[in-house]
């Protein structure tokens, strides 16, 4: 625990790039191969991670000294990413257990208009297998796919955030910071 407590923003950015790349993954992993279809709620979730991989990565890049505040300023970035993603998650949960309604868009299914306008879209309609955001696709240990995203979300983004926060005021304090 002590290690991760005291991880630098370094490894910080880059285990949020690793989980993320990990959660994309494993979600394109159940789609493709495991046959699970994203609902619209599950692909918000994956624009999260997405985010958050691609600004952690900008991280890793901006880290030195000259650039600790950019650094700092895209993990706090892809730390909210991913909080979002677990807000997302949780809402998604909630739409599982019927705590409340989803969206209009779950179960949609609608991409755009494309070179073909309207016959596009009615192509779209009829061959797309409808994904209804209220259905669990998916559980284990009694936890859906989406609890488990939420919950590896919400861990993650605590901790991108707690290394910001710690690292901000080391520097304010006039501590070495860590690299």
């Amino acid at each position: 625990m002590n290690k991760l407590l005291n991880m630098s923003r370094f490894n910080a950015a880059g285990l949020i790039a690793a989980i993320g790349l990990l959660m994309l993954g494993a979600a394109l992993a159940f789609q493709y191969w495991g046959g699970l279809e994203p609902c619209n709620l599950c692909i918000e979730q994956r624009k999260a991670w997405a985010a958050a991989v691609i600004l952690a990565t900008f991280a890793l890049f901006a880290e030195g000294k000259s650039r600790i505040a950019v650094a700092l300023a895209l993990l706090a970035l892809a730390g909210v990413a991913v909080l979002i993603g677990a807000g997302v998650a949780a809402f998604h949960v909630g739409v599982e257990q019927q705590w409340w309604a989803g969206t209009k868009a779950c179960g949609a299914g609608f991409t755009g208009f494309g070179q073909g306008g309207v016959a596009d879209l009615r192509e779209q309609l009829l061959n797309r297998p409808m994904v209804r955001c209220d259905q669990v696709a998916w559980s284990m240990l009694g936890i859906s796919m989406a609890g488990w995203n939420g919950l590896v979300a919400l861990a993650a983004g605590i901790g991108a955030l707690y290394v910001v926060v710690r690292d901000t005021l080391n520097i304010r304090q006039g501590r070495a910071s860590s690299i």
